[in-house]
């Protein structure tokens, strides 16, 4: 079996991925690239996609909510899935 090519993806920060994905996208509008280079560009960005999607999504699920009392006043916070 062959060995993931993006599996590094998985160690990059959201910064970084966005970076990354930014100089790919930058590229590919340019057109400066050969067809299966730009192929293996827009492989890799979907990937990179894909993992800052899950980053975000992460990041959404540790952000707490406000909980309001009966008159509607903040009252504290909870975990934002409820956990």
């Amino acid at each position: 079996m062959a060995k993931d090519p993006h599996s590094d993806i998985a160690a990059l920060t959201f910064e970084k991925a966005v970076e990354e994905l930014e100089t790919i996208v930058s590229a590919l509008e340019r057109g400066d690239v050969a067809l299966d280079q730009s192929i293996e560009k827009y492989e890799r960005g979907e990937a990179l996609k894909k993992h800052c999607e899950a980053l975000l999504k992460a990041a959404e699920d540790r952000v707490e909510k406000i909980r309001l009392d009966r008159a509607g006043r903040p009252q504290g916070v909870e975990p934002l899935d409820g956990a």
